[in-house]
């Protein structure tokens, strides 16, 4: 099974998740765009989506699914999306695409998290994957110089702004053992909007896309 249809395998599977005459929460990405797609084949069973990303919410105004924005949905029932990186335990890194502020925000909005990968995002340690860090754009190299007293090598990537104006550091170099503690620590740094771990609200429930089929894990509850 290639890893595109395994993507395609967990993005059908989430659907078993999506509860009926509800607002959903829709994540960004690869992963999450095939469950868009998929989506739009039960749109009729939802009130719509509230989307992590500008980009998510074109692509389901697209395939006729409802966006609304999640001050007007309210609580959300459930919330799907992919990872960079996830551990059995549900801890995730996410932001390679920087929408990890959006993201972290609709999944606390969420009641259930259900991530949705491959096999090749599944991790014992989180930290192979630079770890994206979502910055007030003057506080750019004061977050730089504190991420590298954490043991990290930030990266600023170039040419890219976020959907709310903001810079993104890419952290390498980390190998993240208590990613509950490091993502309070960053969390901290003055000029920080968002660090993308999800720890403190991690996934309730991953999807895994493997050669064997999809594997479910309980991560949290």
């Amino acid at each position: 099974m290639s890893q595109e249809t395994q993507k395609q395998a967990v993005a059908r599977e989430a659907l078993r998740y999506v509860v009926d005459d509800a607002w959903i929460g829709v994540g960004s990405g690869s992963t999450a765009n095939l469950f868009i797609d998929a989506l739009a084949t039960i749109r009729h069973r939802i009130k719509g989506g509230v989307a992590s990303s500008v980009k998510t919410a074109e692509r389901m105004k697209s395939h006729g699914i409802p966006v609304e924005e999640l001050n007007d949905a309210g609580d959300l029932a459930v919330y799907i999306d992919g990872a960079d990186e996830v551990t059995r335990a549900g801890a995730m890194i996410k932001g390679g695409g920087g929408a990890l502020t959006r993201e972290k925000i609709v999944a606390a909005a969420s009641r259930k998290f259900v991530c949705i990968v491959d096999a090749s995002k599944v991790v014992d340690v989180l930290g192979r994957f630079p770890l994206p860090v979502e910055v007030i754009p003057m506080a750019r190299s004061y977050v730089a110089r504190e991420l590298v007293r954490l043991g990290g090598q930030p990266a600023w990537r170039q040419g890219f702004v976020t959907d709310n104006g903001n810079l993104i550091l890419d952290v390498a170099g980390l190998a993240i053992a208590d990613p509950v503690a490091l993502e309070a620590t960053i969390d901290g740094i003055a000029g920080v909007v968002t660090v993308g771990l999800f720890a403190r609200r991690g996934a309730d429930v991953v999807l895994v896309g493997s050669e064997r089929g999809v594997e479910t894990i309980a991560a949290r509850r």
